[in-house]
């Protein structure tokens, strides 16, 4: 996309499109502070010019470093984040006011480690060069939680890795490690995949000396459920590699064998593994259980159908007791933060934020559609893909479209870690977006699917 239909530049419309989000940002700081505390001040204009002015310098540095990149991609995940910390900072424990805080420390230092990415990686190219020392630090951060000393358990799951103060998920990192992986593994074999390939009673098999990739994140897709207990994980991870695969096969087929496997290894571990068998039992029926396992998901059920259409409004609802600590929905500001989203703002806020991670994944994909090389666009469409699963299955966890997991709602919820992957991931999006867009206002051949070198 070049200049728009107003003749705005890319970067104009990035900056355009910044102010609504910083106004927004406002509106609802402005509509907690009259609700907690009864009257207006100038604090909530003092926070949303503070989040302008971050988010202008963050503008300006990819007005100079990647001036063609997608001029969307940044607003709406600002978006994201401005909407999560108003809600942490809604929460009314003086506790979830000094998350809300660290979560905007974690923004901050987000942006940076955004600008330190692009910086170094001008030429991510070279990312296909050490594909296997990138492999070998994803899987050694999903390990990690099961270290002992530093690693921690919540709910049963292995999640979190702890040294010293310092607390965080190296699942959200590894993501991005084992994408860069299998982007560059499957460019360099995907002519052997699908010229390989047979027809055996109506259906098109891979190789099966090059079906290693497929068994391997099959298995180890398998082994994150029953060794850290990780099924949110497991299901994104999983989700991302066959979308992944498809894009570089074009063998729909491959996708059903990948998702056939991943099924029976699931209903074999759910029949064996006891952890898993209760989150699934719990997601069936939490009424078997209501005042024990089973009384997060009911709370949550509860408050959402609270929100109706419109919602109760920012800091109207009992999803926590006011002035308390005793939470009547158990990690709102993190599992269940897409609940308090839609008991405040109703059906069509939290159809609101569904839709901004709808436009994410759409500007992702068509970042990995422009893309001209065969690594750029593996690589976009599995950043997207991995981003767009994360968001799913925590909000599909919670609206009990399938079995609530730990993993965290992508920018809203509360996590460092997250915050910080996740604009690791943006940069990466961005360097791609940057390249394929200037390659197309040059002339150069317009991206297409086969376009593979």
């Amino acid at each position: 996309m070049g200049t728009g239909a107003v003749g705005l530049s890319a970067r104009n419309r990035e900056l355009l499109a910044l102010i609504p989000v910083a106004l927004l940002l406002t509106i609802g700081f402005a509509a907690v502070f009259a609700q907690n505390d009864s009257e207006l001040g100038n604090l909530s204009l003092s926070y949303g010019l503070y989040f302008l002015a971050i988010c202008l310098a963050t503008h300006i540095y990819i007005r100079i470093r990647l001036p063609q990149a997608d001029p969307y991609l940044f607003p709406l995940m600002a978006l994201l984040t401005a909407f999560g910390l108003v809600m942490l900072y809604r929460l009314d424990a003086e506790l979830a006011r000094e998350l809300a805080r660290d979560q905007a420390n974690w923004f901050v230092l987000g942006l940076i480690l955004f600008a330190v990415v692009i910086h170094f990686l001008r030429d991510y190219s070279v990312l296909e060069r050490y594909r296997y020392t990138i492999a070998l630090t994803g899987i050694a951060l999903l390990l990690a939680p099961r270290l002992p000393l530093i690693g921690t358990q919540v709910n049963g799951a292995y999640l979190g890795v702890k040294i010293g103060p310092v607390g965080f998920q190296p699942a959200e990192l590894a993501k991005i490690c084992i994408v860069i992986f299998l982007a560059s593994y499957l460019r360099e074999h995907r002519e052997l995949l699908v010229v390989g390939a047979r027809r055996v009673l109506g259906v098109t098999l891979p190789p099966l000396k090059h079906l290693g990739p497929l068994l391997v994140v099959w298995g180890a897709a398998m082994f994150m459920l029953i060794f850290i207990r990780d099924l949110g994980s497991s299901l994104m991870f999983f989700a991302a590699f066959l979308a992944l695969l498809y894009v570089a096969t074009g063998r729909l087929s491959f996708v059903v064998i990948g998702m056939s496997m991943f099924m029976i290894g699931a209903w074999v571990i759910y029949s064996t593994v006891p952890h898993v068998t209760d989150r699934v039992d719990i997601w069936l029926d939490p009424y078997q259980d209501p005042g024990g396992a089973g009384y997060q998901v009911l709370q949550s059920m509860f408050a959402q159908a609270d929100g109706g259409l419109f919602g109760e409004g920012f800091a109207r609802s009992m999803v926590v007791i006011p002035g308390g600590t005793d939470p009547l929905l158990p990690a709102a500001q993190t599992d269940l933060i897409y609940t308090l989203i839609v008991s405040e703002l109703g059906l069509f806020g939290g159809a609101a934020v569904i839709c901004v991670y709808l436009l994410i994944a759409a500007r992702g994909f068509k970042v990995a559609l422009m893309a001209n090389d065969g690594f750029s666009k593996l690589l976009a469409t599995g950043l997207t893909a991995v981003f767009a699963f994360q968001a799913f299955v925590i909000i599909g966890g919670v609206t009990r479209v399938i079995p609530l997991t730990g993993v965290t709602l992508p920018l809203v919820s509360y996590g460092g870690s997250s915050i910080l992957a996740n604009f690791i991931l943006l940069a990466l999006l961005l360097l791609v977006s940057n390249r394929a867009r200037r390659e197309a206002r040059d002339g150069e051949p317009a991206a297409s699917v086969g376009a593979w070198s």
